[in-house]
């Protein structure tokens, strides 16, 4: 009786330090091997203290890390979203992972950097995988929300502001990072529509091929909260790409598809050498996607390169084009001016 009263007290303070602030926070961070719990109930607690209502902790589906982080969660009185990175993981069984224009699968031959194995989205082992995984954490009392992402293909475009990192310039669809090509997917491609698309000569203008590739990602996104629904009751989220029309053409998330409650689009501003004004133009275009399915969406803010000036405008923006709240990615880069500045504009 104790520990349930204590439970209901906290939620009413949650409550009503939302009720004081006019904009809703969410914080992203991933969990260390060994958990400290001393020092991530201060780091909750301290973020709390700022607004934060809710954080998405990716936990590497270690099932014991994620139940005592969500455990710490509730009792501090902020909403869990269990985050899991979900095509993008090295170890798995290597006919599961997409392949290129190439012929090269991203398993031995991955775009870009070597951590970018990412997994093809239309095979059903990877989706029957990915959905226990889902279902064994959304089964953890204290999780809230499932949240999906590295939902998507690799980025056939890079955003603009890392084309020099990597020493691109991305006019165009280019085979390493076309993705996927396996037998599975062009026999099945060419079941539905007819078309051979290793005869294509140029198959980003295919529009049909583009479409099939967004069809599988969101059958995969709608088959994982479908049954993760069905099995614990619990919502689903996932964080996505700008858009979602940039979403589309960088990674072919259709995003406003989507059977989830709440979405994370990843607004970062100088990803794509935009002014932190862009973020009321890019956030419109999104709560607008999906205003008839009342998706929420949270607008995803970059903090290592942002400003705290430019916090506050990103902000704001946001909320103006009508996002349900922002996120931050990560609290660990906001310096004092950035919280000041944070803590002044979910007053007003």
């Amino acid at each position: 009786m104790r520990k349930f009263l204590s439970s209901v007290v906290i939620a009413m303070c949650t409550l009503t330090a939302m009720a004081q602030n006019k904009i809703a926070v969410y914080a992203w961070e991933t969990l260390k091997p060994v958990v400290n719990e001393d020092s991530l109930r201060a780091e909750f607690e301290m973020w709390k203290s700022h607004g934060v209502v809710g954080v998405c902790i990716d936990g590497s589906y270690n099932l014991k890390n994620i139940a005592t982080a969500a455990r710490i969660a509730h009792e501090v009185g902020l909403e869990y979203h269990s985050w899991m990175h979900c095509l993008k993981r090295p170890g798995l069984n290597p006919e599961w992972y997409a392949v290129n224009r190439l012929g090269q699968s991203a398993y031995t031959h991955p775009a870009y950097v070597e951590r970018y194995k990412v997994l093809d989205p239309a095979n059903r082992e990877v989706r029957d995988d990915l959905t226990r995984k889902a279902i064994a954490q959304a089964k953890i009392k204290d999780v809230d929300y499932i949240q999906l992402d590295y939902i998507r293909y690799a980025d056939v475009i890079l955003p603009r502001g890392l084309w020099e990192k990597y020493g691109l310039v991305m006019d165009e669809e280019y085979a390493p990072a076309d993705y996927c090509y396996c037998d599975r997917c062009v026999a099945d491609f060419r079941s539905r529509t007819g078309i051979d698309i290793t005869k294509v000569a140029d198959p980003s203008k295919c529009k049909e091929w583009l479409q099939f590739r967004y069809d599988r990602v969101t059958e995969l996104v709608n088959h994982v909260s479908r049954n993760v629904r069905k099995a614990t009751g619990k919502k689903i989220s996932a964080d996505v790409f700008p858009g979602p029309t940039l979403a589309k053409q960088m990674v072919r998330q259709e995003w406003n598809k989507w059977d989830v409650d709440m979405l994370f689009p990843m607004n970062y501003n100088s990803y794509y050498l935009e002014p932190a004004q862009w973020l009321e133009t890019i956030t419109r275009e999104e709560v607008e996607s999906v205003s008839f399915r009342k998706t929420q969406v949270s607008s995803g803010l970059y903090i290592p390169p942002i400003s705290p000036e430019d916090l506050g405008i990103a902000i704001e923006g946001s909320i103006k084009a009508g996002a349900s709240s922002v996120s931050l990615f990560t609290p660990k880069y906001m310096t004092a001016e950035h919280w000041k500045v944070l803590d002044a504009v979910i007053k007003k």
